[in-house]
């Protein structure tokens, strides 16, 4: 294990060390209007990565008290497996496979994912081609009630049964033992006939008990983003949804949908930054819920400028506030959002430097304050450096990316919460 000193200033390195540099506020106006808040890290070092060279595509998820890793790695051939171990305490566990197989797509931006049920099922998905299309492919979800020694065959949630994409989903728990399941749905695509007027992406939702049953998948939103990640994360009052939404004029801002009596609402803008662009900049939102405090962190370029935003929730998502800007002048954006305890949130992003990009954090209260930016890692502006993630337990937070190189791996830090 390596540790790693803090450093007050920047080192231009291509290392892969982690480094804790603290910059300026720039551009958070509010910051200066009480107090300095503490720099938002502290203790940050690296661990040893549990996954091996030739792996990318990372993500966490906390659950019972532990942070769960997956991440997807190179095998023989063409074949892939996806892993997973648990981080308890700065303790990194064995790696476990959950699924291999030949013909899966691999995609930097559409990546598996993990989720724990309250009953302790453990849920992961993973992309397989269904077809020759460059973007033909399913989702498969597969379900572990042993702690992840043992998984289901893998079902899929849509039965459209399309040779379309179908990705970008986000499984969340929806009560003690049904796993909800929302993701990006190409058979309009299909159906189009390569009319490009009629080609659309929409968001559709179904559920899957913990013994692997189905429910009928239905629209959420019937004209998305193409390819921007979706999230979601679970309020006292049920599940919220956030997306990057697309209007018939091409005006692309986040909108969020609840889960209210079994049903999603009409999605509604997280905030209204009318960012109209023609092509789809997969750069989706993240969400975060303690309770009944909801925060949402993304990136928007309306009006030709690029910048990392953050808006808070008091009523579990039905209303937001002000839109807050955290990014420290020069965004790639690929975003992340973790609330407190104390209902603040920590928001992650990756920054363009000289020679390469950063990822960033800070922490920043309900009323725009916020705390000088730390730097987790240096990193790469390009595609191949992927999505950064982080998950916080007990105060205690951690961080996963992709390095990238021949081979790329990814590398994992945690570091205490500062106040």
């Amino acid at each position: 294990m390596a540790h790693y000193r803090i450093r007050t200033r920047r080192r231009a390195s291509s290392s892969a060390a982690v480094l804790l540099g603290l910059g300026s506020a720039a551009y958070f106006a509010a910051c200066s209007r009480d107090r300095p808040i503490a720099a938002p890290l502290r203790g940050l070092h690296e661990l040893e990565s549990p996954a091996a060279p030739g792996s990318g595509e990372p993500n966490l998820v906390a659950g019972d008290g532990r942070v769960y890793l997956s991440w997807i790695e190179a095998t023989a051939d063409t074949a892939h497996a996806l892993r997973f171990a648990t981080i308890t305490q700065g303790q990194v566990g064995q790696p476990r496979t959950i699924a291999a197989g030949n013909y899966w797509f691999v995609n930097w931006a559409d990546f598996p994912a993990m989720t724990r049920l309250e009953d302790g099922t453990l849920a992961a998905h993973w992309l397989q081609r269904s077809g020759p299309g460059r973007y033909s492919y399913d989702v498969r979800v597969s379900l572990s009630r042993d702690e992840g020694a043992t998984w289901s065959e893998p079902v899929t949630p849509h039965r459209d049964g399309t040779e379309s994409e179908h990705g970008f989903a986000s499984l969340f728990s929806i009560d003690s033992n049904r796993l909800g399941v929302v993701w990006l749905d190409g058979r309009k695509y299909a159906a189009a006939g390569g009319n490009k007027s009629l080609e659309e992406m929409s968001l559709r939702f179904t559920t899957i008990s913990s013994s692997g049953v189905l429910t009928e998948d239905i629209a959420v939103d019937a004209r998305t983003c193409d390819c921007c990640q979706t999230s979601t994360a679970l309020t006292s009052k049920g599940p919220i949804l956030v997306y990057r939404d697309r209007s018939a004029d091409e005006v692309r801002d986040i909108y969020v949908a609840r889960f209210v009596d079994g049903q999603w609402t009409t999605a509604r803008p997280v905030h209204n930054d009318g960012w109209k662009i023609d092509f789809c900049p997969v750069n989706g939102p993240a969400v975060s819920a303690r309770d009944d405090q909801a925060a949402v962190a993304w990136f928007t370029a309306a009006d030709s400028i690029q910048r990392v935003m953050l808006a808070f929730s008091d009523d579990a998502g039905e209303s937001f506030g002000p839109a807050h800007r955290v990014d420290t002048g020069d965004p790639v954006g690929r975003v992340d959002v973790q609330l407190l305890e104390d209902r603040s949130a920590l928001v992650s992003w990756l920054e363009r430097v000289e020679g390469g990009a950063e990822v960033r954090v800070r922490r920043v209260l309900p009323d725009g304050r916020a705390s000088e930016h730390a730097t987790v890692t240096r990193s790469e502006s390009e595609r191949a450096s992927g999505f950064p993630h982080m998950a916080v337990v007990d105060e205690q937070v951690v961080f996963a990316w992709t390095l990238p190189g021949s081979p790329a791996q990814v590398r994992v830090a945690v570091a205490e919460v500062n106040r």
